[in-house]
């Protein structure tokens, strides 16, 4: 079991940002979406190494786990029993030019 999960302050941000765009049309929904990312990053405690290795980036160190539309890309340490997740993203959009 994996000891702890961060969120970067990117990460935290672009959850936030999902959350304002979805509210405008229902706040309802918007709360919906974001607990259904929290939900699936906490399987992480359990599963680490669920998420796929991220298709656009060559480094085998960075994982990804689709929820709906978004994607959540997350770096697993063994060393240091941690998730740190990266990036909190709809499916659509370039991932190299999310992340410069």
């Amino acid at each position: 079991m994996v000891r702890k999960i961060k969120w970067t302050l990117r990460a935290l941000n672009d959850l936030q940002e999902i959350y304002s765009f979805i509210a405008r049309d229902s706040i309802q929904y918007a709360r919906i979406q974001v607990e259904n990312i929290q939900s699936a990053v906490s399987k992480l405690t359990y599963f680490p190494q669920m998420g796929r290795v991220v298709p656009e980036l060559s480094n085998l160190l960075y994982r990804e786990i689709l929820v709906g539309n978004y994607r959540v890309i997350y770096n697993f340490t063994e060393e240091q029993n941690q998730i740190l997740i990266m990036f909190v993203g709809h499916g659509r959009q370039l991932l190299k030019e999310t992340l410069r």
